[in-house]
């Protein structure tokens, strides 16, 4: 049987049998296993370009986290099948357990990291499997421990409905958290967090507000780094908090949580052009507003321009999530192209647009200007390198 058929018939095997679980479902360590490779004996002949290797066997710590991450599971999954009988306290407790015999295992274990469940997660995460890790998040989910949920969010764990269940829930700041972290969002996943940042329910305020009083205490951050600093992260500094400043100032809770969205570079023009087919006329005339501000907020502060080194610097991480000028334009002219015809036809959305008119105009004079000037700086270089060169 040739190599491409050998893969052909792996391949087929997967799709038949995908509720099969792996023997070895977490990342192995290779260095003990390939140290233990020997070639085979019967293997004389020296001129194979292929020569078979005997002795393979997965480490004595892979094989104790293998076998306590199945025990886990089959424990787990026993308890969720009784939610009644099944509490937060037994829950952690459970986890607790499993998660210090891992990081025991692996050396990682202090009086700080054992003492907390979410640390214990974080510093093993990596270590355990994605199958071990789903459970968790799934039974976190069922009993509402935020806490476990968002460290695993936060690892890019992810589970069937749970963009839909965190809209139900109203956790706005998970839901940002899937965002900025899970990198394989649905479509329709995308348009119930839309939805529910466009057109908020009542109740819903508060995890918004948490999420814009993150945005708030990074702006106070970046002034105060402001003033602390006299070196070369002073300007970068004043940079950020122009920046931060712009983003917060004059959007609503919501309003904030949208600049996740629109930072996301899993949200692309398909994605959004399939979201303003699912929108109604009333969460389409919240993000003609919420994208006018952003106009309006660029011409009115042109020195506003992304910071990508302020994170890693000042750790102003939220400068990575502001949406740029560049993505505001691309996205208005998608959202005018795709329902232009509507926006004509419906007063309610020509006010705002005649406004937003005013500002593109503006802009766009702007830019030719700063065209031309751009133009004669470059002729006025051409031409002193040509004096320099005669």
């Amino acid at each position: 049987m040739s190599l491409l058929d050998l893969i052909k018939e792996a391949a087929a095997a997967a799709d038949s049998e995908t509720s099969v679980e792996s023997k070895y479902p977490i990342v192995l360590n290779a260095i003990p296993i390939l140290s233990d490779l020997k070639a085979a004996k019967d293997q004389t002949d020296d001129t194979n370009l292929i020569k078979r290797v005997e002795g393979w066997k997965v480490s004595e710590i892979d094989a104790e986290i293998i076998e306590s991450g199945n025990k886990f599971t089959k424990k787990l999954k026993k308890k969720l099948k009784n939610p009644k009988s099944f509490n937060t306290d037994e829950f952690l407790e459970i986890l607790h357990s499993f998660l210090k015999k891992i990081v025991d295992l692996l050396n990682l274990s202090d009086d700080d990291v054992s003492s907390s469940v979410c640390l214990m997660l974080e510093k093993s995460g990596v270590f355990i499997g994605k199958n071990v890790l789903s459970l968790i998040l799934e039974a976190s989910l069922k009993l509402e421990v935020w806490d476990v949920l968002k460290t695993l969010i936060i690892q890019g764990v992810t589970c069937v409905d749970l963009i839909e269940i965190l809209v139900t829930k109203q956790r706005a700041d998970l839901l940002c958290l899937c965002v900025k972290h899970v990198s394989d969002i649905q479509s329709d996943d995308f348009v119930s967090v839309f939805k529910y940042f466009l057109t908020p329910p009542k109740g819903s305020n508060k995890n918004m507000i948490s999420v814009r009083q993150d945005w708030e205490n990074q702006a106070n951050l970046a002034i105060e780094s402001c003033s602390s600093r006299r070196n070369d992260k002073s300007l970068l500094a004043k940079e950020a908090s122009i920046l931060l400043m712009v983003a917060y100032d004059g959007f609503t809770p919501a309003e904030v949580c949208l600049h996740y969205l629109f930072a996301s570079s899993n949200l692309d023009s398909l994605t959004l052009s399939y979201v303003l087919s699912r929108l109604s006329g009333t969460e389409m005339l919240s993000l003609i507003k919420y994208l006018g501000k952003w106009l309006k907020k660029y011409e009115k502060f042109p020195q506003a321009n992304p910071c990508p080194k302020a994170g890693k610097k000042l750790g102003l991480n939220a400068c990575d999530w502001v949406p740029s000028l560049k993505s505001i334009v691309k996205y208005l002219g998608l959202v005018l192209d795709e329902h232009f015809s509507k926006f004509v036809l419906y007063t309610e959305f020509q006010e705002e647009l005649r406004s937003i008119n005013g500002v593109v105009q503006s802009l766009a004079s702007e830019a030719r200007l700063c065209c031309s000037v751009a133009d004669v700086v470059e002729n006025l270089k051409l031409e002193t390198q040509s004096q320099k060169d005669a």
